[in-house]
């Protein structure tokens, strides 16, 4: 069943339907995951005080720019953000405060590896006003984290989450599945034992094996061994939707899972496709002003993105003003993601084209797609397939 009637008003600037948020990106780790394509880094040498000064610089920039507007998430992603010193943190929210309205319920979200050092922090963080954390957990079995390049055991995960719990209003943490020589039996096991924790929000991502990263270099050579088939990969999905949608926690996006009180509103905003201004080294946004809505991108190398913001005054280095058919293929891509599905009016007034109503009726008959009214959503079985579908949407 849809896991939520949401309808979006006519009367709204199109970027409203989504909502308004910032995300904030922290580049640093400890150590680089062989999986991670993320635009991350390791550093000995990080001067807190040149960080916080660049991000309260932008914050101000980006503020002046949307004067008024109410927001409603904010997202500290990396990298690790919980190598963040907390006074950064509580600087940083003090001044987004001041610079925009925020909504009553202001989500706001920092991404934490579990180590015990890290998990020391939370109290602070929440002082600093977090109101929600991400555990990037990733296994639930040592043997798996050390081959995943993590630095914590799965003892250390559960106290942070425990820790955790006692912070913040709600905590969400990811797990990785479709890993090496993983089965059925392993993973719906595992997912069980997260599943029974007092989680609020789980991101269960398969195992992709980048070009760009060390597991893609791996691949290459043929050394990473016991990588599940198509077939079982498929499975491994299927085991996912069902044990999640039994424990009350269905899928609302391709892969995420929540009760309807605790999806992420910030990761809403994108694929509700609304506003969010981003900030930090290679941070993208999608930002209309004045009725034009522009993607922005910034410098990828956290050096030269601060050296950007002190001397030419932005870190962006890309504003790019998207037609209004980009905007509609982007709307579709995202939207589609989601339980909820697509609005296909608000896909039209954004000026995008579907096929012909035979085409779509095929998707239907094929068991990939659901239509109810103006709403495009697409099946469990459709999401497996979800690339093949936006192709047959988008050939117009």
């Amino acid at each position: 069943m849809p896991s939520a009637r949401w309808q979006p008003s006519l009367t709204k600037a199109d970027w409203q339907h989504g909502g308004f948020g910032l995300y904030l990106h922290w580049p640093f780790c400890h150590a680089k995951c062989p999986y991670c394509d993320f635009n991350s880094y390791v550093s000995a040498r990080i001067d807190p005080s040149l960080w916080k000064d660049a991000y309260l610089f932008e914050i101000a920039r980006t503020g002046s720019e949307t004067p008024g507007r109410m927001l409603n998430s904010v997202f500290f992603g990396g990298g690790t953000p919980s190598l963040m010193n907390p006074d950064i943190v509580a600087a940083v929210i003090d001044h987004i405060r001041v610079t925009w309205p925020v909504s009553d319920d202001l989500e706001i979200t920092l991404e934490a590896n579990p180590t015990s050092v890290e998990a020391g922090r939370f109290a602070a963080y929440r002082q600093a006003g977090v109101t929600r954390v991400s555990m990037g957990i990733q296994a639930l079995n040592d043997t798996d984290l050390k081959h995943l390049g993590r630095l914590h055991t799965a003892e250390e995960a559960l106290c942070a989450f425990d820790v955790a719990r006692t912070a913040f209003d709600q905590v969400s943490f990811d797990l990785i599945y479709a890993r090496q020589h993983q089965t059925v039996a392993d993973w719906r096991a595992e997912l069980r034992t997260a599943l029974a924790l007092a989680i609020d929000h789980l991101s269960l991502y398969q195992l992709i094996i980048e070009d760009d990263t060390a597991f893609g270099a791996r691949y290459r050579q043929g050394h990473l061994q016991g990588l599940p088939s198509d077939d079982l990969g498929a499975d491994l999905f299927q085991v996912t939707q069902e044990e999640c949608a039994a424990a009350g926690f269905p899928a609302y996006e391709v892969s995420n899972h929540a009760a309807d009180t605790t999806r992420s509103r910030h990761n809403m905003i994108y694929w509700r496709y609304g506003d969010y201004i981003g900030i930090g080294p290679g941070a993208h946004g999608r930002l209309t002003l004045e009725g034009q809505r522009y993607a922005t991108e910034t410098e990828l190398v956290p050096q030269l993105w601060l050296e950007r913001v002190r001397t030419a005054g932005s870190g962006e280095t890309i504003r790019k003003a998207l037609t209004t058919e980009n905007q509609a293929r982007e709307y579709l891509m995202m939207s589609l993601r989601l339980s909820e599905g697509t609005d296909i009016d608000r896909f039209a007034r954004l000026g995008g084209k579907l096929p012909d109503q035979a085409q779509i009726t095929e998707l239907i008959n094929g068991g990939r797609v659901i239509q109810e009214g103006s709403r495009l959503r697409p099946t469990t079985e459709g999401r497996l397939v979800l690339n093949a579908i936006l192709r047959e949407l988008l050939a117009n």
